[in-house]
């Protein structure tokens, strides 16, 4: 039994190797977007909570969706890369029957 990527033509296997390339990068910047606002905000903010138990729930909610998201992306990403022959070579044919409608 072959593997998805064994035999097929080469020009698709780069193009699925670039469109995963640029959908984990995409992801990864994301991620770091996302990290560095929610950040932002709770360190902004810090000074004006006077409450302790207020403190605690605000840090405890923010790690918390930061670790979420990050898992699920994480998760998203081997997911993409174990199925992108599957997943990528249905959108390059798509992409290439739209092409072709428009010429």
């Amino acid at each position: 039994m072959t593997s998805q990527g064994e035999g097929a033509d080469p020009h698709l296997v780069r193009r699925i190797g670039e469109m995963h390339s640029r959908d984990r990068a995409g992801l990864i910047v994301f991620v770091l977007v996302l990290w560095c606002t929610l950040l932002f905000a709770l360190f902004s903010i810090w000074p004006y909570i006077s409450i302790p138990a207020i403190r605690i729930i605000l840090a405890t909610a923010c790690g918390l969706v930061l670790a979420f998201n990050t898992a699920a992306v994480v998760a998203m990403l081997r997911h993409y890369h174990e199925d992108k022959h599957f997943i990528y070579g249905l959108d390059i044919k798509h992409l290439d029957e739209m092409r072709n409608r428009r010429r």
